[in-house]
C-alpha cells in the first residue's frame, strides 16, 4: 500500500494494511473510526466513495488517476521533440494521447505511448509468468517495464515516472506476496525520483522497504532499496537518516558479500560520501 495517511487527518497508517480502518466500501483507509466518520459525513468521502469503489478501490483509483496525470506531465515535456512523429508500437500520431521518448534513441526512432508501452511490457510479464520463469529470467522480461526495447537503455525523467505509475497501476491489486507488484513498487519509487518527485519517493520506498522486511524478502534485495533510500533521505537534506541507512547498508554487505566485494566496496564509498 502506498497510501500510508489517514485519508481525513493525514496521521501515519499502521504498516500492517489490516490493522487500519476502511471504509467498506471502497477500502480508502484511516487511522480511527472517528476519522472514517468524520470523512464521510463532512469531509466530502460519501460524494466520491461510489467511483473509487467501481474504479477498483482506494489504491486502484489513486493509481489510475496518478497515471494519468503523470502521462500529461511526460507528454507535455516531450512534446518539442516528438512533433510530427509516430508510435513505433502500434504506428499512430500523437494526436490522443501524445508521444514521449527519453531514452538513447536518436533521429526518428523511440517515439511511442506511454500506453503502447505499458501494454507491450503487461503482455511479456503475463507471457513469462504462464511459462514460470524467475530470477534473472523474469527481470531480463520486467525490464520492458523501464527500459526501450530499441536502444536497450532505461527510461529516464518524467517518462520513467509515467511508466512507474502504469506498471504500478496493473499490478497494484494483486497480493502483497506478488513478485510482478513488490517489483512494481520499487518501479514506481525509482520512477518518482527520476521526476524530482522525492517526497512522494520517500512515501513509496519507506512502504517498499517495510514491506520487504515483513514478508522475509532476501537480504540482498533489502540492501538495494535500502541504498536507494538513503540517496532520498540526501535529497530531501535528512543527512542523519541518510548517514545511518548508508551505515546499515555497509554493514549489511560487509556481512554478506565480505569486506573485499565490490559491492561492499562501493557501500563503503557512498557512507564515506555521506
Amino acid at each position: 500500500m502506498i497510501l500510508t495517511l489517514c485519508t481525513a487527518c493525514a496521521a501515519p497508517l499502521p504498516d500492517e494494511p489490516d490493522d487500519a480502518v476502511q471504509c467498506a466500501e471502497c477500502a480508502t483507509r484511516y487511522c480511527s473510526e472517528r476519522c472514517e466518520r468524520y470523512d464521510r459525513r463532512r469531509g466530502g468521502h460519501g460524494k466520491i466513495c461510489g467511483a473509487i469503489a467501481s474504479g477498483g478501490g482506494a489504491e486502484q483509483y489513486n493509481a489510475d488517476k496518478r497515471y494519468a496525470e503523470a502521462v500529461a506531465e511526460a507528454v507535455e515535456e516531450c512534446e518539442e521533440d516528438t512533433e510530427g512523429q509516430m508510435c513505433y508500437i502500434c504506428l499512430e500520431d500523437g494526436s490522443e494521447e501524445g508521444l514521449v521518448r527519453m531514452c538513447a534513441c536518436r533521429g526518428g526512432a523511440g517515439f511511442a505511448h506511454v500506453s503502447c508501452l505499458a501494454r507491450q511490457a503487461k503482455i511479456l510479464v503475463a507471457e513469462a509468468e504462464e511459462r514460470d520463469l524467475v530470477g534473472e529470467a523474469f527481470d531480463d522480461i520486467f525490464e520492458r517495464w523501464h527500459t526501450c526495447r530499441l536502444c536497450e537503455q532505461r527510461y529516464h525523467g518524467v517518462v520513467l515516472c509515467a511508466l512507474g505509475w502504469a506498471c504500478w497501476k496493473t499490478y497494484v491489486s494483486r497480493p502483497e506476496t506478488d513478485m510482478a507488484r513488490g517489483m512494481a513498487m520499487s518501479l514506481l519509487g525509482n520512477g518518482l525520483t527520476a521526476a524530482g518527485h522525492d517526497e512522494e519517493a520517500l512515501c513509496v520506498k519507506e512502504t517498499d522497504l517495510a514491506a520487504m522486511r515483513r514478508l522475509g524478502a532476501p537480504e540482498c534485495d533489502i540492501l538495494v532499496v535500502q541504498s536507494n533510500l538513503a540517496g532520498t533521505y540526501a535529497r530531501l537534506g535528512r543527512l542523519e537518516e541518510a548517514l545511518q541507512m548508508d551505515r546499515d547498508v555497509y554493514v549489511g554487505r560487509a556481512k554478506l558479500n565480505g569486506e573485499e566485494h565490490e559491492k561492499t566496496l562501493r557501500a563503503a564509498n557512498n557512507y564515506a560520501s555521506s
